[in-house]
């Protein structure tokens, strides 16, 4: 009986263990199962950028003038990668090992590309600006991520909203390990290819840029006659949109754009001067220069002293004679000479874009031309008168497009495919003077050129047409000589006009000596590309 009942208490004994044995082996499971549906639950992702890209600023003919040039950027996974091999690629040695020994995922900037991997992704990252951008004052700059001026302030909202950074996301488990066997979700954003498309050429807002160096301080504007398609404008001192600590600093103020300042304006002015006097019939008038004009108590002197004896208009606008333009103002019906100033131009802003607007400048009144001295002065462009390079070469493209002003414009319009502009809009225009009369005003500035021996404006490639002035200013330098600002505006071919370009030397002296050389690089450089 007794190993009876020590055999029942053993069989009870290993019933009970295997019992034992499977409740634990249950728990267990059920434990694991509980662990891997927390881990579950805890996996996410985690995504490295390379970078972002803005909408990109594109002359006329789409070629890009921010974002031209590409940088490299790679994307890697330590884990995944050697760092021999990464190393073939960056740019900044220290800066890698510095990064691959943290062991996270990590972007740098590299020299080329290479073969990419699972744990190896390249990026071609757009670099807003080259080492020498073109047209500076008209694109503007950035600042803190914003446009601050030019271009890049009046769309800066279509340039960098709504971008898509470049990037790869990886997946990783509850640990925030990289799960390379997931894959890798790459986005490479597309923004360069969106953007603003300007009139600018390239190629001849850089020689725009290359001829106007040769000015201290001043402006250079290339227009179509045909559409008023700026195609170069460039102001002097030009500034580095990468170094404006410099620019600043510096005593010439090269943050001005010159091309949307006033100044005074000289004797192309007579070109409006002779306008009028050609629609009221005066184009036979005579007048005998003796070397000055004296208008009530004031004098006003010829720049030839000793005169230029009797002048015809076409002569007056040759040899620039203010008593004969002086002479001719007196005849004018005011109201009608100053109404045509102001069609012509003068006294109105241009409006380019959102903060490029070109400055009205001064137009004095008809009341203010009842003073015979204001008046003389105003017939050759001196007194209360100031206006921009714009102006001027808006009236110059009127005079060359037969009468027909067309309002100059800088903007065509977006494009969202770097290939097509959208909603462009026809350039506007209204005629201000006659075909004929322009006729008569470009065959006396063609004259102005080829019947002067001394003119310095003639292009050796093509035959062309302008008027140069020298316009006091009432400043004088430390030796007592005035500072003078140099003019000439002008147009080609004189046969069948095109272009006009307008040159402002400012406090550059004569006309003929700094602005008329410029000038006439121009015309020769645009026609040997062109």
């Amino acid at each position: 009986m007794r190993r009876r009942s020590e055999q029942g208490v053993l069989i009870l004994a290993v019933i009970f263990f295997f019992v034992f044995f499977g409740i634990s082996l249950n728990f267990l499971k059920l434990s694991q199962e509980r662990e891997y549906v927390r881990t579950a639950a805890e996996s996410s992702f985690v995504t490295i950028q390379a970078g972002d890209t803005a909408g990109t600023i594109f002359d006329r003919n789409f070629q890009p003038m921010t974002n031209a040039e590409m940088g490299i950027v790679a994307v890697a996974v330590p884990s995944e990668v050697s760092l021999a091999e990464l190393k073939k690629y960056a740019a900044d040695m220290a800066e890698l090992e510095s990064l691959y020994e943290k062991g996270a995922p990590f972007a740098f900037e590299c020299i080329e590309k290479g073969r990419e991997s699972q744990g190896l992704t390249f990026f071609e990252i757009p670099e807003r600006y080259s080492e020498k951008i073109p047209a500076p004052h008209i694109i503007g700059y950035i600042s803190d991520g914003a446009g601050v001026s030019g271009i890049e302030y009046a769309y800066d909202k279509l340039f960098r909203t709504g971008n898509v950074e470049n990037s790869v996301t990886y997946s990783t488990d509850g640990h925030g390990n990289i799960l390379i066997g997931g894959g890798k979700n790459v986005i490479r954003s597309t923004k360069q290819k969106t953007g603003i498309v300007t009139t600018l050429d390239s190629e001849i807002q850089e020689i725009c840029e290359k001829a106007g160096s040769k000015l201290k301080k001043g402006a250079v504007v290339v227009s179509d006659v045909k559409n008023g398609d700026i195609l170069g404008m460039a102001s002097f001192p030009q500034y580095d949109i990468n170094d404006l600590s410099a620019a600043f600093e510096s005593e010439d103020s090269p943050m001005i754009n010159r091309c949307l300042y006033s100044f005074s304006v000289g004797s192309v002015f007579k070109l409006v001067t002779a306008c009028e006097g050609i629609n009221e019939g005066l184009t036979e008038f005579m007048c005998s220069c003796r070397g000055g004009q004296t208008m009530g108590e004031l004098t006003f002197g010829c720049h030839n002293r000793s005169g230029h004896g009797i002048q015809n208009m076409s002569e007056a606008m040759t040899n620039s004679c203010n008593p004969y333009f002086i002479s001719l103002s007196q005849c004018l019906d005011l109201t009608k000479y100053r109404s045509l100033a102001y069609n012509m131009g003068f006294g109105r802003e241009i409006h380019l874009s959102t903060g490029i607007i070109s400055s009205a400048g001064v137009l004095p009144s008809v009341e203010e031309l009842l003073v015979p001295a204001e008046l003389a002065n105003f017939s050759f462009g001196q007194g209360k008168l100031t206006a921009t390079p714009l102006q001027i070469n808006q009236m110059t493209c009127a005079i060359a497009n037969g009468g027909e002003l067309i309002m100059l414009r800088l903007i065509r319009g977006a494009t969202v495919d770097g290939e097509t502009v959208g909603n462009e809009k026809p350039p506007l225009s209204s005629r201000v003077i006659s075909e004929e009369t322009a006729k008569q005003l470009r065959k006396m500035m063609i004259g102005a050129i080829y019947d002067n021996e001394n003119s310095k404006a003639a292009p050796t490639l093509v035959r062309a047409g302008a008027k140069t002035s020298t316009a006091q200013t009432g400043i004088y330098d430390e030796n007592g000589e005035e500072l003078c600002h140099g003019w000439i505006t002008g147009f080609f071919p004189a046969s069948a006009p095109r272009y006009a370009v307008t040159v402002l030397a400012e406090h550059g002296g004569y006309g003929n000596d700094t602005a008329a050389p410029v000038f006439r690089e121009i015309a020769d450089e645009m026609m040997k590309r062109k």
